[in-house]
């Protein structure tokens, strides 16, 4: 399934026991995220979507947040590093329901909560054209097909608001990590907004190296250095180097415009 063999035997196990939680509920088991698009690492997380032929009973939930709350405290490293959402069929047959709100589990959280986290534009994509199949049918036999203007669209709004947003939970001044992922975050989704797709963070930057130009290759050089550096909130960015973003990123805004 995937090139760690402790993860395979988690997620092994985990589909087992959603079929005996779940049962004939349980209408497929999927990876997305970078288990999907490619370029998944050991720092990455993995990232799930189960799909359910009916919305969760309160019992069925339940014993969802108990498995949950159990996983993270087996040993291992992927026990830690799973994310993902319980998502009704229904749902995902429609972009009408996209951030419907699905039981979802954060990346080593032991509580669940409800969120519209994977139902937004580029998780369905993902799910859909490149979706890895544990259990159940093809995505694209039940997922709604994303448009590709629509995903370009999406980048367009997101973009301008991307570093304020991220301000409201780390501080791209005082968290190496941080910044690291602003500026891959800013590369993946201009590259959707160039093209229609989803792309991993590991090869969106080496095409910003590509269309950016060599003012931006330092930079773009460290973030790919150290993008496998774990979360460390004591682990300020290399000195410049936040000022070196938020210049990065007026240069992305200005590449929204159809007059660059």
């Amino acid at each position: 399934m995937t090139a760690f063999p402790e993860l395979d035997a988690l997620l092994g196990d985990l589909v087992t026991s959603l079929r005996g939680l779940l049962g004939n509920d349980l209408a497929g088991f999927y990876l997305v995220g970078s288990f999907a698009v490619g370029d998944a690492d050991c720092s990455s997380d993995c990232d799930f979507l189960a799909a359910l032929r009916r919305p969760l009973s309160p019992d069925q939930e339940a014993a969802l947040r108990e498995l949950h709350a159990e996983i993270p405290t087996r040993p291992g490293h992927w026990t830690r590093n799973l994310e993902g959402s319980y998502a009704p069929l229904d749902d995902l047959r429609t972009l009408e329901r996209l951030d419907q709100p699905w039981l979802y589990v954060d990346r080593g959280w032991r509580k669940m909560q409800w969120s519209g986290h994977c139902n937004r534009l580029e998780q369905r994509w993902t799910l859909r054209e490149c979706g890895v199949t544990l259990s159940g049918p093809q995505p694209a036999t039940f997922a709604a097909e994303v448009p590709e203007a629509l995903l370009q669209q999406a980048m367009a709004r997101q973009l301008p608001t991307l570093l304020d947003d991220l301000a409201t939970w780390t501080d791209i001044d005082q968290v190496a990590w941080g910044q690291r992922y602003a500026v891959e975050s800013l590369c993946r989704m201009f590259r959707t907004f160039s093209d229609g797709r989803v792309h991993s963070k590991a090869s969106s930057l080496t095409w910003a190296m590509q269309t950016f130009g060599p003012r931006w290759t330092p930079l773009l050089r460290q973030v790919q250095a150290d993008r496998t550096r774990p979360w460390n909130p004591d682990e300020p960015p290399p000195a410049g180097s936040a000022d070196l973003t938020r210049a990065f990123a007026r240069e992305v805004l200005a590449r929204l415009s159809p007059d660059f």
